[in-house]
């Protein structure tokens, strides 16, 4: 995704993704446009909370 996002201004989805099938990464333009607009997962919202917590109570080495 973040490859993506990165080049697509450039590249545009669909070439991308029919290189990166070429190269053997399954990826199709309709798989990567509902990822952009799936809301995030209950895990990945809890994992944010919990960096940010330990973030603010971790002592700089």
């Amino acid at each position: 995704m973040a490859y993506i996002d990165a080049h697509r201004g450039e590249f545009g989805v669909e070439p991308i993704c029919r290189v990166l099938r070429d190269a053997g990464v399954q990826i199709a333009p309709s798989t990567y446009y509902a990822a952009k607009t799936r809301p995030p997962s209950a895990r990945s919202v809890s994992d944010a909370a919990t960096t940010a917590v330990i973030a603010k109570v971790a002592l700089p080495l």
